[in-house]
């Protein structure tokens, strides 16, 4: 049953662009906290050549800025950082384990580094088998919808490449916190509840 349903699926959800209204530049001009909460449920759309993946965003962590020990921000400001300090809405993209980027977005006012990490998202569209792509994790969803260190630094409010959309027609998600996930070596800030998720997703990646 589960195949039919997928092949049926596929067909429709992998050719419809993605709809909703793009969110600007005022949106993301707001304490990373208050922005990880406010990305639930908002569609992530990267378009490579003549694909469009577009995918529902379920689960993010705020990093706060220089203060909190785990956010990259606390190491100063470096090439690598220098993104953080800038216009909220931009692009930060890294490696960690010098293998496996993972999408943050820049919050907040210039000066005060502060970005959202995104960990997970439910598939819509872009994929052979939309069913069972796996966005569970920050490099998952970046390797599934092709998100690479050439997205660095692009501008989210203005970019036809790598964007965000409000779908307003779907139903507001049940939000849940948690502590971050892999950041044992961040002191007191290791348990802070900087964690956000929809808690009806079965996308959610699994805490470790």
């Amino acid at each position: 049953m589960r195949a039919s349903r997928t092949s049926e699926t596929t067909s429709i959800c992998s050719a419809r662009p993605a709809r909703g209204r793009r969110l600007r530049r005022a949106f993301y001009r707001k304490p990373a906290t208050e922005l990880a909460k406010s990305l639930i449920g908002k569609v992530l759309v990267h378009r490579v050549g003549d694909r469009e993946y577009a995918a529902r965003i379920v689960e993010t962590e705020a990093y706060v800025g220089p203060h909190d020990l785990a956010c990259h921000a606390s190491k100063g400001r470096t090439k690598r950082t220098e993104i953080m300090f800038g216009r909220a809405g931009h692009a930060y993209v890294y490696l960690i384990y010098g293998m496996y980027p993972m999408l943050n977005i820049v919050s907040g006012e210039p000066g005060h580094p502060e970005a959202v990490l995104i960990r997970a998202a439910e598939p819509l569209s872009g994929w052979e088998d939309d069913w069972s792509s796996n966005l569970s994790g920050p490099g998952k969803l970046c390797r599934e919808m092709q998100i690479t260190l050439a997205d660095n630094t692009l501008d989210l409010t203005l970019s036809d490449k790598l964007y965000l959309l409000d779908d307003a027609q779907r139903p507001a998600p049940r939000i849940a916190t948690s502590k971050r996930i892999g950041v044992d070596y961040a002191g007191e800030w290791k348990d802070a509840l900087l964690r956000f998720y929809d808690a009806n997703s079965k996308s959610v990646s699994r805490s470790r």
